[in-house]
């Protein structure tokens, strides 16, 4: 496959936010909806698997509740992702049995995806309805939702999504054209940008503030997803809403919007949860020799090199590794609970036994449960 030739993929996630299926008065845009199930339609009958990550609940309930804009409380916008909800995923559902099609409701949470057992219970439900020939429709959580409810997360969530589902490609559908050198509203000098092999910090230095009342999602937001897809081993497109047949110019492989391509070294199903899907519990404080250890050599991390910890923490939880500097190099599974890593933090592997009385493992972080920072 080459890099713009999209054709041979057979698992898509399309993400479109609020800006791009409502007007701005909260209404939704049924032309834009109709348009967009259409193409997912058309490429659910090429047999592909295809999931939409849709935002739009609390702005269309917003709308059905006669608001100026979104709400400004978090009660509020549980109140409106609660009206909303329903408005949205009965107008999906309408279109795409016009098509022939079957759409499946599939709402999430962040604890979805960090808790291990929910994150493989959700991934074996998508892939469920995959196999029944469902397109599922899937949105944050966000009348339970609450410090989620504030993001961008949406962006995120779709990243995460394509990760769980071994995706090959994420289109990220918003109401600008794709990445540019500079704001295109502000600065008319401003051009696209149609390839992105690596994010770097200039590339994140280009990001701006989020563009609509009614949506959250920034340029950072879509950024910071594309980065999560690329370690997923997942190509990032994004491309206009509202350009015509978008998602299947996309697909054909025509130069339209910016691709951010996957990177090198695809991190596996397990590390890229660790990465970037699980609750951090705590911190674990390293030496130098321990930092470098862990990055130059990809070595385990030893009770030797630890410093210090933060947080209190059970055998299993995921926590940050921090080098001197205060610098997150790491994050892992720890073999050990924070009070037990207090005790032999600095001592060597041989001493553990005496410590503590018992010795389960020689490694606090074994390198095969820990991911280095991207």
């Amino acid at each position: 496959m080459t890099e713009r030739n999209f054709n041979s993929v057979k698992r898509v996630v399309v993400k479109v936010g609020s800006s791009s299926i409502a007007y701005s008065t909260g209404k939704l845009n049924l032309y834009q909806i109709e348009g967009l199930v259409r193409q997912l339609s058309c490429l659910h009958n090429q047999g592909k698997d295809v999931l939409l990550v849709t935002s739009g609940a609390i702005g269309t309930g917003a709308g059905k509740l006669g608001l100026a804009g979104r709400p400004k409380t978090i009660p509020g916008k549980q109140a409106a992702a609660a009206v909303g909800q329903g408005i949205l995923m009965h107008i999906y559902e309408k279109f795409f049995s016009e098509y022939g099609v079957t759409a499946g409701q599939v709402l999430l949470t962040r604890e979805d995806f960090s808790d291990r057992r929910r994150f493989l219970n959700a991934r074996n439900t998508l892939h469920a309805l995959l196999q029944y020939g469902v397109i599922p429709v899937i949105n944050e959580n966000d009348t339970v939702a609450v410090d989620e409810i504030k993001l961008g997360e949406n962006d995120t969530l779709s990243a995460l999504v394509a990760g769980l589902v071994d995706a090959e490609l994420l289109i990220l559908l918003s109401d600008i054209q794709g990445l540019y050198t500079a704001d295109p509203r502000k600065d008319p000098e401003a051009s696209l940008i149609r390839e992105v092999k690596e994010i770097t910090s200039d590339i994140e230095s280009l990001a701006g503030g989020a563009g609509s009342k009614l949506g959250t999602g920034g340029m950072a937001t879509k950024i910071s997803a594309a980065r999560i897809a690329a370690h997923s081993g997942v190509s990032t497109v994004l491309a206009c809403a509202g350009e015509k047949d978008i998602v299947l110019k996309v697909v054909a492989g025509e130069q339209v919007g910016t691709v951010f391509l996957p990177a090198d070294n695809k991190l596996e199903n397990k590390k890229q949860w660790i990465a970037y899907s699980a609750a951090v519990c705590g911190k674990i404080l390293v030496d130098e020799g321990a930092a470098t250890a862990l990055i130059k050599q990809g070595k385990s991390l030893l009770p030797s090199g630890v410093t210090g910890v933060e947080g209190q923490f059970e055998i299993g939880s995921t926590v940050c590794i921090v080098g001197p500097g205060n610098q997150e190099i790491a994050r892992g599974i720890t073999s050990y609970s924070s009070a037990e890593i207090d005790q032999i933090k600095g001592a060597q592997t041989r001493e553990i036994s005496r410590i503590l009385g018992y010795k389960d493992y020689e490694e606090v972080v074994h390198r095969n449960n820990l991911v280095l920072n991207q």
